[in-house]
């Protein structure tokens, strides 16, 4: 009961605080929910006498007054009131989440359960749900509606030397025979310029990509090693083609990182992203990025949408043409083929094309080249003009290169490695959704407020006569240091020490499925963590996707530890070294990996570098590249621009100039200043005047 109290409380604040958001609808449908669900326990107990279930049922009835009342005034959640109103996943999971900490069973057959699963019908409904904003968008010009005449129709096949022959076996086997040094890149022209929008310079791979589209090319398997800029590449190719607006489909780890480089690469298109229900996008937006979880319940809009460019990001996840996502992803993909004469179409991934080979299968189906049986007309008509069949074996060298030049596009770091620097930096912001993430917003504004609250209390007690206008600067860096030394003296406690512990833990699983798939397309990684259960979360995802690992840890004897070094580096199956930033950070040679994923944020640029030079040192081939996980919207954000602005990272990366540039505790220091400096801010009374 005093759960359900306090639940009510919260949404009555919620609403009383600003306009109703997705979230807010959320808890209040949560609230309805736990109400009957202790109604029909109340019910249940046959144990309690009628005078103690009068009184139980009395103050549910109060509760539920309250919650009505609240709503009376939004048309929206009263209708979450009633009855037979859908029940939303996020709902069901938050009322459970709540009956578990309170220790309560749900009653079964009450709507907290999971609703029976649906009887099937002649004709199975479109999946999904259709955001309001996408409606919006439908009824404020019906003439964005997708025209289908505008697409070609294919003529009747024609008769050809290779009509009737089985083709996909042999073009699959052509690249199995491929010998050494054969092509695996189309002709790409040259580019005009390099120059990308304000300022920003390509590299001469990337603008060599972006002219082919530019020239007329829409179809590309573009290949490139990760970390030579695949994604810059596909969102100018989309600007080159005019190929808006853009279906973009990513794992869910990249998705944040897809917006902040539209917003780089193409500023004025645009970008959205499509969380859970869609509740919160733009349907106006340019470029409407989703994930392949979520794309099940928005296919069918999306389908109906009328892009005219769509790109897969990883497109090895739809290798199993009989796996949900990979039906999604084609169906979409038809249906643009189907209203759009010649869209953009772009599969990209880092997997080398030697493995796996029939998993070419289902993105050439992606990109329009076969139909899951044959080559289509475009493809047909390269192999027909070759004069060969599978009966000849000069069939095979010539047919691969047929679809070579249909659109992939391979190059490897150390073909440009001229282009790239020796050693970079690459942010990859992410998201954390769900019951962590707002958990730890929560913190974070814990902490604000109680940092708040001292500065008024040091500020209420000054003596009279030392006013300052606006927010006292001086005042805010000594409450900083006060809680500073009160984090120093209690690392585990409601801290920043104990906030940034939990974007760690949060980080955790989204950080190892990126190394897990940085392995699997370009080889050996190396993880750092700080924690040692952001390690073992990291291993626990590593052991379900069947990628091997070595661990090095500071617990282990120097035998135990060698022994795990020598499996990394010699071992060509132990894919990752999960590494401890401190243990592993000094002292060892993992020149075998080129590709370093930092899941935890350093306190100091030096920290990070000496983490760096474990794969970035002498019999290093290749350019390295390490990809800091980095936790957006959170304090994890601001310590990362931090740490750059005191040790110019920048120029430790791409000029090698060192510059520790300040001790741990000045960024600690700092990010408490930066968070209640914001918090002041935000608050009239103390930004206007002391």
């Amino acid at each position: 009961m005093s759960v359900l109290a306090n639940s009510v409380r919260e949404v009555q604040t919620a609403l009383r605080n600003g306009r109703v958001t997705p979230a807010t609808r959320t808890k209040f449908q949560a609230v309805t929910l736990l109400l009957r669900n202790e109604r029909a326990q109340v019910l249940a107990d046959e144990n309690s006498s009628e005078a103690h279930r009068a009184e139980r049922l009395k103050r549910l009835d109060g509760l539920a007054m309250t919650l009505a009342s609240t709503a009376v005034r939004d048309a929206d959640l009263l209708a979450l009131l009633s009855e037979d109103a859908v029940v939303s996943d996020e709902a069901r999971s938050l009322t459970r989440d709540v009956l578990r900490k309170a220790g309560v069973e749900p009653v079964p057959g009450t709507v907290v359960d999971d609703p029976p699963p649906a009887e099937p019908s002649a004709e199975p409904a479109r999946p999904g749900v259709v955001p309001q904003s996408v409606v919006s968008r439908q009824m404020a010009n019906p003439f964005l509606a997708p025209d289908f005449s505008a697409a070609t129709r294919p003529n009747a096949p024609r008769p050809t030397p290779l009509t009737g022959w089985e083709l996909l076996e042999p073009l699959l086997r052509s690249f199995e025979r491929a010998g050494t040094g054969a092509s695996a890149c189309m002709p790409l022209p040259e580019p005009a310029g390099r120059r990308g929008p304000r300022g920003a310079e390509l590299m001469a791979h990337q603008a060599q990509l972006v002219a082919a589209a530019a020239a007329g090319h829409r179809t590309f398997l573009l290949a490139d090693e990760p970390g030579l800029g695949k994604t810059a590449q596909a969102l100018l190719a989309a600007e080159a083609a005019d190929a808006y607006p853009l279906l973009v489909v990513v794992p869910n780890v990249v998705k944040t990182n897809w917006v902040r480089e539209a917003e780089r690469w193409t500023p004025r298109r645009p970008a959205t992203v499509i969380y859970g229900d869609g509740d919160s996008i733009d349907g106006f937006a340019d470029v409407v990025v989703v994930n392949y979880d979520v794309l099940d319940r928005h296919v069918g809009w999306l389908g109906d949408f009328g892009f005219r460019g769509m790109v897969i990001d990883e497109a090895h996840f739809i290798k199993n043409k009989t796996s949900q996502r990979s039906r999604h992803v084609l169906e979409l993909s038809e249906r643009i083929r189907g209203y759009t004469a010649r869209p953009l179409l772009m599969a990209l991934t880092g997997t080398p094309l030697i493995n796996d080979i029939e998993d070419f299968l289902a993105i050439w189906q992606f990109l329009g080249w076969i139909d899951g049986k044959k080559p289509l007309p475009e493809l047909m008509d390269a192999l027909t003009s070759t004069g060969l069949t599978p009966a000849d074996p000069r069939f095979y060298a010539a047919a691969r290169q047929c679809v070579v030049d249909h659109g992939i596009v391979r190059r490897r770091k150390v073909d440009v490695a001229a282009d790239i620097p020796a050693r970079r930096i690459a942010d990859l912001p992410v998201e954390l959704d769900g019951p962590t993430g707002r958990s730890i917003r929560a913190a974070e504004r814990d902490l604000a407020r109680r940092m708040v609250e001292r500065y008024s209390d040091a500020l209420a007690n000054r003596r009279a006569g030392a006013v300052v206008e606006g927010i006292d600067h001086d005042l805010v860096r000594q409450v900083a240091k006060w809680e500073q030394k009160d984090a120093t003296n209690s690392p585990g406690g409601d801290n920043v020490f104990g906030t940034m512990r939990r974007i760690g833990r949060a980080k955790a699983g989204l950080a190892a499925d990126y190394a897990a798939q940085l392995a699997r397309s370009a080889g050996k990684v190396v993880f750092f963590a700080k924690h040692v259960d952001v390690m073992d979360t990291a291993e626990e995802t590593f052991t379900k996707q069947g990628v091997r690992f070595a661990s090095i840890r500071g617990d282990q004897t120097p035998a135990a530890r060698q022994r795990n070094i020598d499996a990394f580096v010699e071992d060509p199956d132990v894919a990752v070294a999960v590494c401890s930033l401190t243990a592993a950070g000094v002292g060892i040679n993992l020149q075998v990996a080129s590709n370093i994923v930092l899941a935890e944020l350093s306190w100091t640029a030096a920290e990070q570098t000496q983490a760096i030079d474990r794969s970035h040192r002498i019999g290093q081939t290749q350019p390295v590249t390490a990809w800091r996980i980095i936790a957006a919207q959170t304090i994890d954000a601001r310590i990362a621009e931090l740490i750059d602005g005191k040790a110019g990272l920048a120029a430790q990366a791409l000029d090698g100039v060192e510059d520790e540039g300040g001790t741990s505790g000045d960024v600690q220091h700092e990010a408490l200043v930066a968070l209640l400096t914001d918090a002041l801010s935000e608050d009239p009374a103390h930004a206007s005047s002391a």
